[in-house]
């Protein structure tokens, strides 16, 4: 499955724990680069969330944030430990009646006291499960948007392929009319020397310039890359770097058959297959 490397994925989930969002946003990269965010009592599953965009991504600069809010049961609230608060005061009236003066203990004084207000345990166990569970989910909808896009994109590439070659076709069907229109040419201006020319020699020049404007084996390096690039898109590992590599090369023959070019249709099957090579490069920088 051909995939991109820009996609966006949000998930959120409402449970008795608070209230969990993760948001994923990549974009295209030579390797992959996570940055991870995570709330300051959460730090610990960092490993685990690097290790899980690892396993279902190659390549792509992904930013992985994470936003927790507690609910109000769980942390919102500060609580009064009753039967201590019963202890402090009972201690407080025993303590007036022993010195004869009436017990007025202050209320901030009382909130001071150690342990009085509590706030709710709060099980990071269970918080963490639900975010990587969360994360997951996450991760399949970034997953999901990165093979529509990649399908996007094969699609175009198959395209800018076929007609690829058609213009091989054309310049390969043409060559031959090509050559003998540069033999005629030649012929026309020496027409006034012919006779003082050997005639073998003049076919021996003949046939080495026709081999150096010869552009067959272009013509077919050019068909067995574009049959490659096929056969990549086809299968379902990352096919990014192989594909950057084959761009490479089609450029390369491309540029080849531009300096061979002995007239003005050649040349320009020859900017075209540049444009559309350039086209194809521009896409393939996106793939996974």
């Amino acid at each position: 499955m051909t995939r991109s490397m820009t996609a966006f994925a949000r998930e959120h989930s409402s449970t008795d724990l608070g209230e969990l969002t993760w948001e994923l946003r990549s974009v295209n990269h030579r390797f992959l680069e996570p940055h991870v965010r995570l709330p300051e009592d959460l730090r610990a599953l960092e490993t685990p969330v690097r290790e899980r965009l690892s396993a279902r991504l190659a390549r792509g600069k992904v930013d992985c944030t994470l936003r927790f809010v507690p609910s109000q049961d769980s942390a919102g609230g500060l609580k009064v430990n009753r039967r201590l608060l019963e202890q402090v005061l009972n201690a407080a009236d025993e303590i007036a009646t022993r010195i004869g003066e009436p017990a007025t203990p202050h209320v901030l004084d009382l909130l001071r006291w150690p342990g009085l207000l509590e706030e709710p345990e709060q099980d990071p166990d269970a918080v963490a499960a639900a975010a990587l569970a969360l994360l997951d989910q996450a991760l399949d909808g970034l997953v999901a948007h990165r093979e529509r896009e990649g399908e996007r994109l094969r699609a175009l590439l198959l395209e800018r392929c076929d007609k690829l070659l058609a213009l091989v076709a054309d310049v390969r069907e043409r060559m031959p009319q090509v050559l003998e229109g540069v033999r005629t040419r030649i012929r026309e201006r020496l027409t006034e020397v012919l006779d003082e020319l050997d005639p073998a020699r003049l076919e021996q020049e003949m046939a080495l310039l026709a081999q150096r404007l010869d552009v067959d084996e272009e013509m077919d390096r050019l068909s067995v890359h574009v049959e490659e690039v096929r056969k990549t898109l086809a299968g379902d590992a990352p096919v990014g770097r192989r594909l950057d590599f084959l761009m490479q090369e089609l450029n390369r023959e491309a540029n080849t058959l531009s300096s061979k070019s002995a007239d003005a249709e050649t040349t320009h099957a020859a900017v075209e297959m540049k444009v559309l090579i350039e086209q194809m490069r521009e896409q393939v920088q996106n793939l996974e």
